[in-house]
C-alpha cells in the first residue's frame, strides 16, 4: 500500500513537470479543415496533424506564427489577446475552423512546416520580423507562406503589454489578408529558465486600464510601417471608430456621478422646502376680545 502511494505522488509529480514545459497552441482559418483537438499532444504528433491539412491548398494565404517565452496562462486573461481571441471563440464570422491545444510538449518546427506547404502548394515566402514592424507584400504571389516572428516575451510587468502589442501587428496583417482566404498557425514555445513568469506576483491592476487599452492599440496600429509592392509605402487601416476615438473618458464619468449626486441632493432639499404646509392665519396677530382678556390675565 505505501508503495502503490509512492508510485501515484511520482506520477503526479511527473505530470506538473511536463505541464511546466508545455504552450499553447492555435489555428484559425477562413477554410474548412478538419483536424483533431487532443488536450495535450507533442510536438511533432502535432506536426503531423496539422501538416496534412496545411498542404491540402484550401487557402490563398498561410500565416505561420512564431511566439516563444509563453504559456497557456499568459493567454487566460481575456485583455492579454483580445484579436486572437476574438478568432478563435468564433466572434468573427469570416473564420470557419479553428483548432486550440493548451499544452503541447515540445517545440513545433515552423520551418518544416512552411516548407511543406511551399513544396506541396507552390506557395511564394515572406518572412515578417515583429521587432522592426515593417514587410512587403507581394500582390501577386498566391498563394504564399508569411512567417512572423515575435521575440520572446520579457519576465515580470510588462509580459501582458508586450502580449497586447504583438496581438495588434498580429491583427494589423490579417486585415490586409481580408479579402483572401487565410489560414493563421499561431504556435508557442515555453519560457526559457530565464523567462518564468511569476505567478505569486501578479500584475498591479491600472485603474484606467478598461479606458486606455483600446486606444493604445489603435495607436499602436497606426504607428506600424506595412507596404505593399506595387502600391508603394501605405499606412494601415484605421480600424473601426470606437478603437480609434475614446468617447468615455475617467474624467467625464465622474463628473457625471458626481452631478447625479448633487442633483438628487437639490430635489429632496426642494421637496422638504415645497412639503412645508402653514396656514396663512398663523402669522396673524389676534386683534378681538380674546386677546385682551388673554393681556388682562
Amino acid at each position: 500500500m505505501p508503495f502503490t502511494k509512492l508510485g501515484a505522488v511520482v506520477l503526479i509529480i511527473r505530470t506538473i513537470n511536463a505541464f511546466k514545459d508545455t504552450s499553447p497552441f492555435f489555428l484559425f482559418s477562413t477554410s474548412e479543415l478538419l483536424a483533431p483537438s487532443p488536450s495535450l499532444v507533442s510536438a511533432s504528433h502535432l506536426s503531423d496533424i496539422v501538416t496534412p491539412q496545411l498542404t491540402a491548398c484550401n487557402s490563398d494565404t498561410y500565416v505561420i506564427v512564431s511566439q516563444p517565452g509563453v504559456n497557456a496562462a499568459d493567454y487566460g486573461d481575456r485583455r492579454s489577446a483580445p484579436h486572437l481571441r476574438k478568432k478563435m471563440l468564433g466572434d468573427d464570422k469570416t473564420v470557419r475552423s479553428s483548432l486550440a491545444i493548451k499544452d503541447v510538449l515540445g517545440y513545433v518546427n515552423v520551418e518544416d512546416m512552411s516548407r511543406a506547404v511551399q513544396d506541396r502548394c507552390g506557395a511564394g515566402h515572406l518572412r515578417v520580423d515583429a521587432s522592426t514592424g515593417a514587410f512587403v507584400i507581394a500582390e501577386d504571389a498566391r498563394p504564399r507562406v508569411i512567417n512572423v516572428d515575435f521575440p520572446a516575451l520579457p519576465a515580470g510587468v510588462g509580459r501582458s503589454k508586450k502580449l497586447i502589442e504583438n496581438d495588434a501587428f498580429l491583427a494589423s496583417i490579417l486585415d490586409l489578408l481580408s479579402s483572401n482566404k487565410y489560414t493563421v498557425v499561431y504556435t508557442t514555445s515555453p519560457p526559457t529558465a530565464g523567462h518564468h513568469s511569476a505567478p505569486a506576483e501578479p500584475e498591479p491592476y491600472e485603474m484606467d486600464a478598461l479606458f486606455q487599452v483600446p486606444v493604445h492599440m489603435g495607436l499602436k496600429r497606426d504607428l506600424f510601417q506595412l507596404k505593399r509592392a506595387s502600391d508603394g509605402n501605405i499606412t494601415l487601416p484605421n480600424g473601426p471608430l470606437f478603437e480609434r476615438y475614446q468617447y468615455l473618458t475617467p474624467g467625464l464619468f465622474m463628473g457625471f456621478l458626481v452631478s447625479l449626486i448633487l442633483v438628487s441632493i437639490l430635489y429632496v432639499a426642494i421637496s422638504g422646502v415645497a412639503s412645508l404646509q402653514v396656514s396663512y392665519a398663523a402669522f396673524d396677530k389676534e386683534m378681538g376680545p380674546a386677546a385682551q382678556k388673554k393681556q388682562t390675565q
